[in-house]
């Protein structure tokens, strides 16, 4: 006898949802990057020798820059925040999800302090002088993003000597 409970519930039909609540504002539909070749690779040292970076996508930015914009659309928009910035010093400006836990404490959005402590414990090799916050999603200029905007800040990268950038989508 099966019950209620045993039930496995069905995945959230998230890209047809947004085909759906967009086309109805007269949007068309949206063409997904799939990405067939994507240069990810096995690290090349051990992680407790890694120099690390981070990356939110979440609309946070230092209370001393300006915000972003919640409701932008095609912000290529990347700022720097210094891997040592106090973990009280951010705002948060998105439309696009409930960030009542980022505003209770950063870290489940920008593991900031948690980096800092792998970074003590030993567990990665160092943090890299700069993180980053921007990419605040819906772009739909794919081209810009491939051909100016990721070739950009991959450069920004090596100029750090980040081994293992952790991308932390909103």
């Amino acid at each position: 006898m099966s019950t209620q409970a045993d039930a496995t519930p069905a995945p959230i039909a998230y890209v047809d949802g947004l085909a759906v609540y967009y086309g109805a504002m007269g949007h068309p539909a949206y063409q997904w990057t799939v990405n067939e070749s994507a240069p990810l690779q096995a690290l090349s040292k051990p992680l407790n020798e890694c120099r690390v970076t981070l990356l939110t996508s979440g609309g946070m930015s230092l209370c001393s820059m300006p915000p972003f914009d919640p409701l932008a659309r095609n912000d290529h928009r990347l700022d720097v925040i210094p891997s040592d910035a106090a973990g009280d010093d951010f705002q948060i400006h998105d439309a696009y999800y409930d960030h009542t836990d980022a505003e209770t404490d950063l870290n489940c959005q920008f593991p900031i302090d948690r980096l800092r402590e792998l970074a003590a414990r030993q567990e990665i090799g160092s943090l890299a002088p700069r993180f980053w916050s921007g990419f605040m999603g819906r772009i739909y200029d794919r081209s810009k993003v491939l051909q100016e905007s990721a070739p950009a800040f991959v450069a920004e990268l090596h100029k750090d000597e980040v081994d293992l950038l952790i991308a932390v989508p909103a």
